[in-house]
């Protein structure tokens, strides 16, 4: 669960679902390359100021909830991440690179978006523990889709 950061100078509260995927799509992401990403997500959690809330692995992409600190951009997040899992991975798992012809592991886009403290956190922590379940996710669509922004208050 996320939890207030407390720094000399601010306390923050950043969480970010961050979505990766592997270079042409390509289905990767097998118990020995899981293995890898999950160890080196400890390695990144020691080394820097991301804490990993939950991973889902999905076949060709990988679902990330993480708590960072504001000196950290999602920018910079996201770069440290992908940089140091896709290291890892070529040097641990030799075969990856042959399902990956162009030399990169990573797509280069991502998705990531803020996510809230309240109910919304608890939904999207169990969206990403469910991944390559396939069950979850047309759930958080609809909800998401069908949901009304808060009218603005009105002053006169």
């Amino acid at each position: 669960m996320s939890r207030f950061v407390h720094k000399s100078h601010n306390v923050s509260v950043l969480v970010y679902h961050l979505v990766c995927v592997a270079k042409y799509r390509r289905v990767v992401f097998d118990e020995a390359v899981e293995g890898v990403l999950r160890e080196v997500c400890l390695d990144i959690a020691l080394r820097f100021e991301i804490e990993f809330l939950e991973i889902g692995i999905d076949g060709d992409h990988v679902h990330f909830l993480v708590q960072s600190v504001p000196t950290y951009s999602p920018t910079k997040i996201v770069t440290i991440l992908k940089s140091l899992i896709a290291r890892e991975v070529f040097a641990r798992c030799p075969g990856v690179r042959k399902k990956l012809w162009g030399g990169e592991f990573w797509s280069d886009g991502y998705f990531i978006a803020s996510v809230g403290q309240q109910e919304s956190e608890e939904t999207v922590r169990n969206y990403v523990k469910a991944q390559g379940q396939d069950r979850h996710y047309h759930q958080l669509h609809a909800q998401s889709v069908h949901a009304q922004p808060a009218p603005l208050p009105h002053t006169d």
